[in-house]
């Protein structure tokens, strides 16, 4: 019988995690499923979501899953100017969007890093694999008028604001 405890499941990707390197997400399903659950990929990486596990470099020049920095936040500005210092290779800008690239699959550690900063006038981060938007604020209290308005305000009203 297949084991489908969600909070189970997430047992025991931390377990196997820490005890072994596992570098995808199909080796993680593979690897769960040799200990009883039945899980599709989109489960996988819906779980290393939830648990906001990050890839970090490993000891043979991979990358490999591990649990999240536990840091405590007066530390933040450390653990983000050593995130840039590791992984990232370079930071663009258009408008009030940076884009900062880093190393191949170290963008959620430096996104997650930028965030506890809390920094003034960064409006939000969206991390990916190798890359980061940063959105800054421009000082304005509306969008412009055009098609953000008009997205911006529909927003708003489904949201009840």
């Amino acid at each position: 019988m297949a084991r489908t405890s969600k909070a189970e499941r997430h047992r025991a990707i931390l377990r196997i995690i820490r005890e072994q390197s596992v570098g995808t997400q199909e080796e993680l399903a593979a690897l769960l499923s040799r200990e009883g659950f039945d899980v599709a990929q989109a489960t996988v990486s819906r779980d290393i979501r939830e648990l906001r596990l990050v890839k970090v470099a490993d000891d043979v020049g991979g990358y490999r899953y591990a649990e999240p920095p536990t840091n405590p936040p007066s530390d933040a500005l450390g653990r983000a100017q050593r995130a840039f210092r590791e992984f990232v290779v370079d930071v663009a800008f258009s408008g009030n969007l940076l884009v900062v690239k880093t190393l191949p699959g170290s963008a959620q550690v430096v996104a997650a890093a930028l965030d506890d900063l809390e920094l003034e006038g960064v409006i939000g981060t969206v991390g990916g694999d190798d890359a980061i938007l940063v959105v800054l604020a421009d000082g304005r209290k509306e969008p412009p008028p055009g098609i953000a308005s008009r997205v911006y305000n529909t927003f708003r009203e489904w949201r009840g604001a």
